[in-house]
C-alpha cells in the first residue's frame, strides 16, 4: 500500500477557524447594533431635552413681559388707596374692643358735679394705642384739674392733659383734653357709702338682722291698748 501524500498542496483542517471567525463576527455585529441603539436614544432624548428648554426659555421670556407689562399698569396713587383701606379696616377691627359703654361708666364715676362733657373722640395710634379727645365745659379750672385727677385714679387714662381752652358765651370754661385710654385695665371698685356697707357683729358672721320698731301707741293684737 502506497502511503506517501503526492499533492502539490496539503490539506490543512479549517472548519475550526471558520466556526471561530463566524463567532467572533456575532459578537461584534451584536456590540455595533447595542451601541448603535445607545447612541439613537441619547440622541433623541437629548433632541427632546434642547426642545423643552427652548419652550421653557419662551415661557420665560413671556412672563418677564406680562410682569413688566403689570408693573407699568400698577398705579402707585391706587395702591396707596388699598394700603388706605387695608389700614381703615385693621382700625375698624381693632375697635370692636372699644365698648362706649364701659367707657360712659368711667366718665360717670369720676366726672365732678360742676363738670359736664359735650362730646368724645377717640381715635388710633400705632404708638400709643386709643387716644381720646373730650370736650368738657366747667365752672373753672379747678373743676377741670379735678375731673384730670379723677380719670387718672382710675387707670384706665393715662397723659391726660388740656389742648385747648377758652371762656364761651355764658362764662363757662371750655377745655378739650387729649389722653390715652387702656379699656384693658383693672375697673376701680365701686365706691360704698357707710349706710350700704353691712354691719359685722363681733362673732364676723356679717350683718346683725335689723329689730322691728316697736310702736309706742296705738292698738295691738286682739285691738288691746299698749302702754
Amino acid at each position: 500500500m502506497i502511503r506517501t501524500n503526492l499533492s502539490t498542496r496539503p490539506f490543512y483542517n479549517e472548519r475550526a477557524v471558520h466556526i471561530g471567525l463566524i463567532v467572533l463576527a456575532v459578537i461584534v455585529l451584536l456590540a455595533t447594533a447595542y451601541n448603535v441603539s445607545r447612541i439613537l436614544r441619547y440622541s433623541s432624548s437629548d433632541t427632546r431635552l434642547a426642545t423643552q428648554a427652548s419652550r421653557d426659555e419662551a415661557r420665560a421670556a413671556d412672563l418677564r413681559q406680562e410682569a413688566a407689562r403689570l408693573r407699568a399698569s400698577v398705579d402707585p396713587h391706587q395702591v396707596e388707596l388699598a394700603s388706605a383701606g387695608a389700614r381703615q379696616a385693621n382700625d375698624l377691627i381693632d375697635r370692636r374692643t372699644f365698648s362706649w359703654t364701659e367707657l360712659l361708666n368711667r366718665f360717670e364715676k369720676t366726672l365732678p358735679d360742676e363738670v359736664r362733657i359735650s362730646s368724645v373722640s377717640p381715635r388710633l395710634d400705632r404708638d400709643k394705642g386709643i387716644m381720646l379727645l373730650v370736650h368738657v365745659k366747667a365752672r373753672g379750672v379747678d373743676d377741670v384739674q379735678e375731673f384730670m385727677e379723677n380719670l387718672e385714679a382710675t387707670g384706665a387714662f393715662k397723659d391726660a392733659e388740656p389742648v385747648q381752652d377758652r371762656l364761651d358765651d355764658e362764662g363757662q370754661w371750655e377745655t378739650t383734653l387729649d389722653m390715652g385710654y387702656i379699656p384693658e385695665a383693672a375697673k376701680p371698685a365701686a365706691a360704698q357709702t357707710p349706710e350700704e356697707k353691712p354691719a359685722a357683729d363681733p362673732a364676723g358672721r356679717g350683718a346683725a338682722p335689723e329689730e322691728p320698731p316697736v310702736p309706742t301707741g296705738g292698738r295691738g293684737r286682739g285691738g288691746a291698748t299698749r302702754p
